[in-house]
C-alpha cells in the first residue's frame, strides 16, 4: 500500500515553496504592466507552464475547428487515424471487432506503439476508459466533433506533465468556450455502393453572460453497416501463382481424419469425400461486416462563472449511449468425438470432428450497449502577482452489456452424440443430432444446443487535481515561470462475463471475470528559465524542466522528469529540443485480465512451405511433422491471450530534436523537421501468434525460444496448429526512431484565404527484442498479420480555399507500401503498394445563417491492397479503407 500521507506532504511541501518563492516575489517587485504578452499566456499541451506558442514544447499537431469542418469527418478516430503519426492497430468501424474487450470502441494509436500509450485528455484532464469493461483506452465515440475547438497533439513524452501513459504522446481534445447562439447541422452520407449510411445531426448553445459561460449540446449518429462480401466476395489465397476463392476448413459438413480413411469432408447422408480446400472451404465473408453499424447518443455542458474575489467555478458534464453490433461467423464445433456406435457414424471406427460449421444455427451477432459519464466541478483564481491556481474533481464512469447470439453450448453438444441421453423420437428433451453433413442438424437440435450470452463490466476514474502556475521572478532575459502541483487518481475496471463462458461451457472464447483497481498519488514541479536573449544569434534561448514524483498502490514509487530547450536563432529560426523519461504501469485488464481463448487470425509460415525457397524453414516444417503439400486449413487458431499478475512497469526513455522555420519574408509559413527517438524499457505487449510462428520457423534448428511447446502445439494427424499463446508479458525492449516533417502556409489571393498543410512521418526503426539477447523483431515497414501497419512512410497533405461564402478543400492521404509480415519474398502481395486516398469537399454559405457542405470521400475509389496474412477482407481492416467511393451533404443552421 502507498504512502499516501508522505506523497500529500511531499506534494505539498513542493506546491508551497514554490508559491513562497512567487509571494516573496511578488512583495518586492512591481505587478506587470496590462499590456504585457504574459496576460496572452496559456497554457498548452505538454506543459503545465504558461507560454505564448506552443511550438517551443516539441513536436505539437493542432487540427483546428476549420481543419475539421474542412474535412468533413464526423468522427474523431478517423481524423486522428489519418495522421501520418498514428499506426498500428487501433478500434475503428473497420476493426472494432479486434479491440480486446472492447468491441465497437474507438482509439488513437500514436506511433504504433499501442493505444494504452497514447493518453487522451478531454480539456487537459483524464478521460474514462471506454467499451465494455477493464478497458485499456477511453472510447472516442464518445465525443462528438461539433463541440471539439481544436486537437493539440502533443508526439512526445510527457510522464513528467501528466503522469502514466503518457509514453508515445497526448492527445488533447479541447471543447468550444465562444460558442453564442444556436448551431446545428445534419449531414447524411451514403457510399457508391449505396449501402453505409451515416446520419449525423448535431446542435448546441452558447450563452455568454458577464463574468461567465453556458455551453450545450447534443449529437446523434446513426450508422448502417457494410457486408463484407460486397467488398470482398470471398477469402484469398495463392494458388499457382494465381489469387483464387478459398475457403476456411471448419466447412459446412464437417471435416475429421478417420483412421484407414485419412481427412475426410462430410457431404451429406452417409456421403463423404477427400477434404479439399478448394472445395469444401468455407467462405465467411458473406457473414461479416466491412463496415459495422454504430447508433450514439451524445450531449455535453460546460460552463464557467466568475463569483468574483478573483475567482472563477468551472464544471463539464458529457454522457453518452452507445450501440454497436458487429457480424460473426456460424459457431465452429472442434474436438468432438464420433462415437463408433453412434447411428450417424458411416465408419464404424471411432473418430474425432477435427471442425464443423454450424451453418444451421445462422449468423452470430456480437452487440454491445454502454454508458459513459463524464463530470468535472473546479474553481479557478487568482493568488498573488500573476499567480493562479486552479482545483478540479473529476469523476468518469464507463458501464456497458454485450451479449452473442447463437452460441452453442459445448456440454448440450455432448449430450446430443450420447445416444445413452439423446434420442432421435421426434420431440426428445434431448434430441440426438447428426453432425455429419451440411443441412443435417434440425430445428429441435439448434433449440436445444444453442444458447446467448450476456456479459457486463464497466471502467471508472476519480481524480483530484490542484495546480499553480506564475512567475518565481525576473532574469534579464525575461520572467521565470513555474508552476507545482498534486493530484490524485484511482482507476477501476471489471467485466463479468456470462457463466457459461467462465465455464467455458459457451463455444466461444473463454474468460475469466477481471476486477480490480490502480491507485496513484502523484506530485510535479516544472520551471522554465528565459537564459539569454537579444544577442547575436540568439534572440530568446530558454530552458524548461519539469519533475514528476508518483506513488503507486501496488508498484510503489517512482520519478519521471524532462528536459526541454528551446532555441531561437534569428531570422525565423528554431531549434527545439526534449528528453525526458517516461513510464506506464499494467491496466487493470493486463494485470487482472485472466485467460481468455479465442478463435484468432493467424497465419502459419509452413502452410504450402514444400514450395518455398527457404531452406531453414522447409527443414523446419519437416522437422515437426508438417505433411508435403499442407495448406493451412483455417486462418483462425485457437488462441490464448489475457492478463497477468506478475507484470511490471515499462519505462522510457524520449528524446526528440527539432527545427522550426518562420521566415519573416514569407508570412505564413511554418516549416517543421523533428527527429524522435523513443526506446521502452520492459515493455508490456503481447506478440501476435503469427509473429511468434513466423520468428520461430525462420530459427535454424527450431532453436528460438517462441519454438517451445508452451508457446504452440500441432495436430499430429493434420499438421494443423491447434492451439497458440499469447499472453501478455513483460518483453526486453521496443525501440522506436524516425523524422516528422511538417508544412503550412496560410497566404491571400485578392479575397481567397488559402491553406496549405502538409506533414509526413518516416518511420526509420521499429523493433521489439522479446527478452535479453534474442535477435530483435522488426517491425519497421511491415504491415498485416493483426498487428496493423508500419510502412517507412505516412503523409497527409491538405489545401482549403475561403472565399467568405464558399470554401473548398482537397486532402491527400498516403499510407506507404510494406511487407507484408508473414509473407514469403515471392508471394503475390508480400509488398504492398503505395496507397493514396483523396478527400473533397465544397461549402457555400447560402445565407448569414444557412450553409451546404458536400463532399466526397476515397474520391478515385482506391481499393484496399490484397495482404496474404490479413485480418478481414483480404486486407488489413487496421489500415486500409473498405467502404470505398462515398460522399455526404451537410446542411448547416445558425443563430
Amino acid at each position: 500500500m502507498m504512502n499516501l500521507l508522505s506523497v500529500l506532504m511531499n506534494a505539498t511541501a513542493l506546491t508551497g515553496a514554490t508559491m513562497f518563492l512567487a509571494m516573496a516575489q511578488a512583495q518586492t517587485s512591481e505587478p506587470a504592466p496590462a499590456t504585457q504578452a504574459a496576460e496572452e499566456e496559456v497554457v498548452v499541451t505538454g506543459s503545465r507552464v504558461r507560454r505564448a506558442d506552443i511550438e517551443g514544447v516539441g513536436p505539437v499537431t493542432v487540427i483546428t475547428e476549420a481543419d475539421i469542418k474542412n474535412s468533413g469527418i464526423v468522427s474523431l478516430d478517423t481524423l486522428l487515424q489519418r495522421l501520418p503519426a498514428s499506426a498500428g492497430a487501433a478500434g475503428s468501424q473497420t476493426s472494432a471487432y479486434w479491440t480486446s474487450r472492447g468491441w465497437g470502441t474507438t482509439q488513437v494509436n500514436l506511433r504504433g506503439l499501442g493505444i494504452n500509450r497514447t493518453l487522451t485528455l478531454l480539456n487537459g484532464r483524464r478521460l474514462v476508459n471506454g467499451g465494455t469493461g477493464a478497458n485499456s483506452a477511453p472510447d472516442l465515440n464518445m465525443i462528438p466533433t461539433s463541440i471539439i475547438g481544436r486537437i493539440e497533439v502533443l508526439k512526445d513524452g510527457a510522464s513528467a506533465a501528466y503522469g502514466a501513459d503518457a509514453v508515445a504522446g497526448v492527445v488533447n481534445l479541447i471543447t468550444r468556450t465562444d460558442l453564442e447562439g444556436i448551431s446545428s447541422s445534419v449531414r447524411y452520407g451514403l457510399t457508391e455502393e449505396g449501402d453505409g449510411g451515416d446520419w449525423v445531426a448535431d446542435v448546441a448553445y452558447g450563452l455568454q453572460t458577464e463574468g461567465g459561460s453556458v455551453t450545450l449540446a447534443a449529437s446523434y449518429q446513426k450508422t448502417d453497416p457494410i457486408n463484407m462480401a460486397d467488398r470482398a466476395p470471398c477469402p484469398l489465397a495463392e494458388v499457382g501463382g494465381t489469387l483464387i476463392c478459398r475457403g476456411g476448413g471448419s466447412t459446412a459438413g464437417g471435416r475429421a481424419t478417420v483412421p484407414g480413411y485419412g481427412q475426410i469432408n462430410f457431404t451429406g447422408g452417409d456421403s463423404y469425400e477427400p477434404y479439399n480446400a478448394l472445395i469444401h472451404g468455407f467462405n465467411g465473408n458473406p457473414f461479416i461486416n466491412a463496415v459495422n453499424p454504430v447508433e450514439r447518443f451524445t450531449f455535453a455542458a460546460f460552463a464557467e462563472q466568475d463569483i468574483g474575489g478573483g475567482v472563477e467555478l468551472f464544471g463539464e458534464l458529457l454522457f453518452t449511449h452507445r450501440d454497436t453490433e458487429q457480424l460473426s461467423t456460424p459457431g465452429t464445433l472442434a474436438g468432438f468425438v464420433i462415437p463408433a456406435s453412434n447411428p450417424t457414424n458411416p465408419f464404424g471406427v471411432q473418430f474425432t470432428l477435427t471442425q464443423r460449421r454450424l451453418v444451421e444455427g445462422g449468423v452470430r451477432v456480437a452487440s454491445q450497449s454502454t454508458d459513459t459519464y463524464q463530470a468535472v466541478v473546479g474553481a479557478r483564481g487568482d493568488l498573488i502577482g500573476d499567480w493562479t491556481w486552479e482545483a478540479a474533481f473529476n469523476f468518469g464512469r464507463n458501464s456497458g452489456t454485450d451479449g452473442f447470439s447463437n452460441i452453442a453450448n459445448k456440454e448440450r453438444v455432448a449430450n446430443t452424440l450420447n445416444t445413452s441421453v439423446c434420442s432421435f423420437t421426434p420431440g426428445a428433451a434431448i434430441p440426438c443430432a447428426d453432425y455429419l453433413g451440411p443441412g443435417e442438424v434440425n430445428d429441435e437440435v439448434l433449440k436445444y444446443i444453442l444458447t446467448n450470452t450476456l456479459d457486463t463490466g464497466g471502467n471508472e476514474t476519480t481524480n483530484f487535481t490542484f495546480d499553480t502556475n506564475g512567475s518565481l521572478f525576473s532574469l534579464p532575459a525575461g520572467d521565470v515561470q513555474a508552476a507545482a502541483g498534486f493530484a490524485y487518481r484511482k482507476d477501476k475496471g471489471w467485466r463479468y462475463p456470462d457463466n457459461l463462458i467462465v465455464l467455458g461451457i459457451a463455444n466461444s472464447n473463454q474468460q475469466q471475470p477481471i476486477d480490480g483497481s490502480i491507485e496513484a498519488v502523484e506530485g510535479y514541479a516544472e520551471i522554465s528559465v528565459p537564459v539569454l536573449k537579444d544577442l547575436p544569434l540568439i534572440e530568446m534561448l530558454r530552458i524548461d524542466a519539469a519533475v514528476r514524483y508518483s506513488d503507486y498502490d501496488r508498484f510503489g514509487s517512482d520519478t519521471n522528469y524532462k528536459i526541454a530547450a528551446d532555441w531561437a536563432v534569428g531570422w525565423g529560426f528554431r531549434i527545439r529540443s526534449t528528453y525526458g523519461t517516461a513510464f506506464r504501469v499494467p491496466s487493470v485488464a493486463e494485470l487482472f485480465g485472466g485467460v481468455t481463448q479465442g478463435q484468432l487470425t493467424t497465419t502459419d509460415p509452413c502452410s504450402n512451405y514444400s514450395a518455398s525457397s527457404n531452406a531453414v524453414l522447409v527443414a523446419n516444417c519437416q522437422a515437426s511433422g508438417v505433411p508435403a503439400g499442407f495448406v493451412q486449413p483455417n486462418n483462425f487458431i485457437l488462441t490464448t491471450t489475457g492478463g497477468n499478475v506478475n507484470l511490471t512497469p515499462e519505462a522510457a526513455d524520449t528524446f526528440t530534436l527539432g527545427l522550426v522555420w518562420d521566415p519573416d519574408y514569407v508570412s505564413g509559413l511554418t516549416l517543421t523537421v523533428d527527429y524522435f527517438d523513443i526506446k521502452i524499457e520492459n515493455a508490456i505487449r503481447s506478440i501476435s501468434g503469427s509473429t511468434k510462428l513466423s520468428v520461430c520457423y525462420n530459427s535454424v534448428g527450431l532453436s528460438h525460444p517462441f519454438c517451445s511447446p508452451s508457446n504452440f502445439t500441432r495436430n499430429a494427424l493434420t499438421g494443423e496448429i491447434n492451439y497458440l499463446s499469447s499472453q501478455q508479458v513483460n518483453v526486453g525492449s521496443e525501440t522506436m526512431k524516425g523524422v516528422d516533417v511538417g508544412a503550412r502556409y496560410m497566404f491571400d489571393i485578392e479575397n481567397y484565404a488559402i491553406t496549405i498543410d502538409a506533414n509526413v512521418t518516416y518511420l526509420d526503426e521499429y523493433v521489439i527484442v522479446p527478452y535479453p539477447g534474442a535477435a530483435p523483431i522488426v517491425y519497421d515497414g511491415f504491415i498485416g498479420g493483426g498487428n496493423g501497419g508500419y510502412p517507412k512512410w505516412r503523409g497527409l497533405t491538405s489545401v482549403s480555399v475561403d472565399s467568405g461564402d464558399w470554401q473548398a478543400s482537397y486532402s491527400v492521404q498516403w499510407i506507404g507500401s510494406a511487407t507484408d509480415f508473414n509473407a514469403a519474398p515471392t508471394a503475390i502481395g508480400y509488398r504492398t503498394p503505395n496507397v493514396f486516398y483523396h478527400n473533397v469537399q465544397f461549402a457555400y454559405r447560402l445565407t448569414d445563417n444557412v450553409a451546404l457542405a458536400a463532399g466526397i470521400d476515397n474520391l478515385f475509389d482506391e481499393s484496399a491492397p490484397y495482404l496474404p496474412s490479413y485480418t478481414d477482407g483480404n486486407t488489413d481492416t487496421m489500415v486500409y479503407d473498405l467502404a470505398g467511393r462515398r460522399g455526404y451533404l451537410r446542411v448547416s443552421y445558425g443563430f
